[in-house]
């Protein structure tokens, strides 16, 4: 999510909702996240297990989520129609040209770099929000906080591409080809640049100024980074960390979204979706959501059949059309620029 310049009108504290909200928002999703990393490595048997989980209550409802953004109701169809009828085929398009061009070891590839950098943006929007919510508690110049959000994620996927795995999710990946000299420099860097702000939270905090939420916010990205990318050896198990805390974090931001949205009560024009998005209806949303992702993904896999007869390509030529198409879409639907996103959020312009 690119959430740049954002505030949203604010609960007390610095807090999305709430300090209970907030409190599963920020450490129950990096609980949950780092607990199903430890049970993996400590029995690589329950992978499987593990991502069923992780794909069929978060990955797809995340996908799933996203579509009650752009199509839940006439007039988001309306706005939206060029990323759901055809942007979906010219994604499909481009990854079977490049499959075919070069192998599915370049969508793999792609798909490592990419869902990198799409979790560490979503992770700094969300770090803006906070941020704004502070009501101007958040003293440090942002280049300072974008190095604190940016750079332990640089030095995780350099440390992941020194690392030079012939494999990523099973299958064939290339990485860059980084030095360990660069390694090393980033992680210098990065360790001086966040020594340099925690200083001047503890500061913060004896000064009586502490922007709690935001803080706490930040230590968790910054764990959650450090663990999957840097603390786990093997990538692919990193990599389910930081899938279960993107997706988690994700679905509940969209809920968050959705409720500001129709917080004046049920439209008329969205009679569907801003019932559903009533705050007391929560178990009514999830709900719908989670059985709107068994029916459309059980198709998908229900596909899966007969395309693993053609063999593996096909399969994955599907996922990563949908994860890349994903990612083009959030990267232009929350765009808080746009006068409707900042009016919904109550976003202002600073």
């Amino acid at each position: 999510m690119t959430t740049q310049s954002v505030s949203m009108a604010p609960p007390e504290g610095g807090w999305l909702r709430g300090p209970k909200f907030d409190a599963f928002f920020i450490m129950g999703t990096l609980t949950i996240a780092v607990l199903s990393g430890l049970i993996v490595m400590m029995d690589p048997y329950l992978f499987p297990l593990v991502l069923m989980l992780d794909l069929w209550f978060l990955g797809y409802h995340h996908v799933i989520s996203t579509y009650t953004r752009l199509c839940f109701d006439k007039q988001s169809f309306q706005e939206n129609k060029f990323l759901i009828v055809y942007l979906p085929f010219i994604v499909l398009a481009a990854v079977a040209a490049l499959a075919h061009g070069f192998g599915v070891w370049i969508l793999t590839t792609i798909y490592l770099y990419w869902q990198w950098f799409h979790y560490t943006r979503q992770s700094w929007g969300v770090g803006q929000v906070y941020r704004r919510k502070e009501n101007g508690l958040v003293t440090e110049d942002e280049r300072l906080l974008k190095a604190v959000f940016y750079l332990l994620p640089l030095w995780g996927i350099l440390y992941r591409s020194w690392q030079s795995p012939e494999t990523f999710l099973f299958v064939e990946v290339w990485t860059l080809p980084v030095p360990r000299l660069a390694v090393d420099v980033a992680g210098a860097v990065t360790i001086l640049v966040l020594a340099y702000w925690a200083l001047g939270r503890i500061r913060m905090h004896r000064a009586n100024a502490l922007p709690m939420a935001h803080t706490i916010y930040t230590v968790s990205h910054l764990t959650v980074f450090g663990i999957g990318y840097l603390l786990i050896e093997n990538i692919t198990i990193g990599w389910l960390v930081i899938n279960i805390w993107h997706n988690a974090q994700y679905v509940l931001f969209v809920w968050i979204f959705n409720t500001k949205r129709f917080e004046g009560g049920v439209k008329s024009e969205a009679k569907f979706l801003s019932t559903l998005s009533q705050a007391k209806n929560w178990p009514y949303y999830f709900g719908f959501c989670v059985v709107l992702t068994v029916l459309l993904y059980s198709g998908v896999n229900a596909a899966e059949g007969w395309l693993a007869v053609v063999g593996l390509a096909p399969l994955i030529l599907v996922y990563q059309t949908i994860n890349f198409h994903h990612y083009i879409v959030d990267s232009m639907i929350w765009k808080v620029r746009k006068p409707k996103m900042q009016k919904t959020l109550g976003l202002d312009d600073h």
